[in-house]
C-alpha cells in the first residue's frame, strides 16, 4: 500500500480552507483580532467562544463554500504528477461533516481541482472530529499521511505512517525528530519520490 497510496488531510492541506473561511466570516461581520491568523484556534482569533465556533465552522462546512474551495499553494499541480507520473492515488481523511450534501461538495471541489481519478476514497468524519479510527485502517503501512495539525501528525507516527506536516502560521514553531515540516507540495513531492 505504502507505495500505491499517500493519505492526506484536506484543509490547509490541499485546500486553502482559512482563506476561504476568513472570506465567509467577514461577510458575517466577524473580524479577527490583530495577530489572530498564527492561532488555530478560531475562537481565539475572532475571540468568539469555543460553542459558537464549532457552530460557524460546521455552518461554514455545510455551506455552498466548500465546494469552491481554492487549493494550497502549489497542491494541484504536484499532487497530479505523484499520480499521473508516479502512479500514486490519494485517500483523503477530513473532519468536516458528516452531512452528505457536504461530503458531496467536498467530493466535487477535490475532483474539479485535481482531476477524477487521482482520489481513490474521501472520508468524511464529523466536524472537529479525531482521525484515530479512520488511521487506524492504515496501522503499520508506512503510507505517507500528509496532515497540518501536529497532534494528527504524531498519531500518525504511532500507527506506523510517515508523517509529513504542513507549515502554517499556527504550527511553524514545532518540532519533531521524526515528522518534516514542509511549506509546499514541492517539498512533499520531493520527499515521496526520494
Amino acid at each position: 500500500m505504502k507505495e500505491t497510496v499517500i493519505l492526506v488531510d484536506c484543509d490547509g492541506v490541499l485546500l486553502n480552507w482559512e482563506y476561504a473561511f476568513a472570506i465567509w466570516m467577514e461577510q458575517h461581520g466577524f473580524e479577527p483580532v490583530p495577530g489572530g491568523a498564527l492561532n488555530y484556534k478560531i475562537g481565539e482569533r475572532y475571540n468568539i467562544s469555543n460553542t459558537q465556533t464549532h457552530k460557524l465552522i460546521k455552518m461554514f462546512n455545510e455551506s455552498a463554500a466548500i465546494g469552491f474551495l481554492p487549493p494550497l499553494r502549489d497542491a494541484m499541480h504536484y499532487v497530479k504528477l505523484l499520480h499521473e507520473r508516479h502512479g500514486y492515488v490519494f485517500h483523503a481523511i477530513t473532519s468536516l461533516s458528516l452531512n452528505l450534501n457536504a461530503g458531496k461538495l467536498r467530493e466535487m471541489n477535490l475532483c474539479k481541482l485535481f482531476g477524477e481519478t487521482v482520489f481513490e476514497k474521501v472520508v468524511c468524519l464529523d466536524t472537529g472530529a479525531d482521525k484515530d479510527e479512520a488511521l487506524e485502517k492504515y496501522k503499520d503501512t508506512g503510507c505517507f499521511w500528509v496532515e497540518d495539525k501536529p497532534e494528527n501528525a504524531e498519531l500518525g507516527n504511532k500507527l506506523g505512517l510517515s508523517s509529513i506536516l504542513m507549515e502554517h502560521g499556527f504550527n511553524m514553531h514545532y518540532y519533531h525528530s521524526d515528522i518534516p515540516i514542509v511549506k509546499n507540495w514541492r517539498e512533499v513531492y520531493d520527499i515521496i519520490t526520494g
